[in-house]
């Protein structure tokens, strides 16, 4: 049905529930006379005389009437999910999916999480563990959670933590048999645990900062994996070197359990950053979601 028909059918549903077509021209915005021209055209592609007219009264013919019958439940659901839809915006409530790697889940959403809940009970969250480089957008998310680093330009970007740094580590007991790296070149020769992108299969990368600026080292990758906590537990067996998030290892190294190696020559790396594609026509429990996560000392004290 073309826009024009259903906009006709409107015009004819509303004469025939006013009894005026003065009345339902004030109810749909519209001038009399353009009112009429509506109903003949209606009329004249149905070929049939839906209303009774005269000079003081308007009403459904029989052939009217049982039209207003058969098109009364449908528009009423029509109007219903229109009203559902603004729902959405006002009210916080309904599903919201976000993609995020599993560190950033751990640092930024978990601990915030009960509390969350607690304060909007209508939303439902969907939190998918992704440590690859995904388009969210394209995936069907509503957000993202990502090092800013990496966050698309044409992305609004929220930071949520302070700066991010990468960390060198291995078990003790596997550097008791092998000499330290001192610098980045020293690890030639090393077994290292390394990332692997599942989408691309590209390794990700041992980047450091030197005296003389970005360098990138090729390592002996002899475990790789898309997930980082398996390269954790590699690491904690004594497998290998890990190239990790300090963030991730940090209780490890302060108890022992792993050992660091060319802390200076890891800077920080831009924090994570929670990211969505444009701020117009918001749903209410997107913005909620994304004000909670700025903010979450505020909500929490008045909550």
């Amino acid at each position: 049905m073309r826009g024009a028909e259903f906009a006709e059918l409107m015009a004819f549903m509303a004469i025939a529930e006013e009894r005026s077509f003065r009345g339902a021209a004030r109810r749909l915005g519209m001038s009399p006379s353009a009112l009429s021209h509506s109903m003949r055209s209606l009329e004249q592609r149905l070929g049939a005389r839906l209303l009774h007219r005269t000079t003081r009264s308007v009403a459904p013919t029989e052939a009217g009437q049982a039209l207003l019958e058969r098109l009364g439940p449908p528009i009423a659901e029509v109007g219903d999910a229109v009203r559902d839809v603004g729902a959405f915006q006002q009210q916080p409530r309904g599903l919201l999916r976000i993609n995020m790697p599993r560190t950033a889940a751990q640092l930024t959403v978990m601990p915030r999480l009960t509390a969350f809940r607690a304060a909007y009970p209508d939303i439902r969250l969907d939190l998918v563990i992704d440590d690859s480089i995904t388009d969210v957008i394209a995936k069907g998310f509503d957000l993202g959670i990502r090092s800013g680093a990496i966050v698309q330009q044409d992305m609004i970007a929220v930071p949520l933590t302070a700066d991010l740094r990468m960390a060198v580590v291995a078990a003790p007991s596997y550097f008791a048999e092998r000499q330290l790296p001192r610098t980045p070149a020293d690890l030639s020769g090393h077994d290292c645990l390394t990332y692997r992108w599942y989408e691309s299969g590209a390794l990700h990368p041992w980047r450091f900062d030197g005296p003389d600026g970005p360098l990138d080292v090729i390592v002996d990758s002899v475990m790789t994996a898309n997930d980082t906590n398996l390269l954790l537990d590699g690491a904690l067996q004594g497998c290998g070197v890990a190239l990790l998030l300090e963030s991730l290892v940090q209780e490890h190294i302060a108890a022992g359990a792993l050992q660091r190696v060319l802390a200076d020559w890891c800077k920080p790396i831009s924090g994570f950053h929670l990211y969505y594609p444009s701020r117009r026509h918001m749903p209410a429990a997107m913005r909620a979601f994304i004000d909670w996560m700025r903010f979450p000392s505020q909500f929490i004290a008045h909550s």
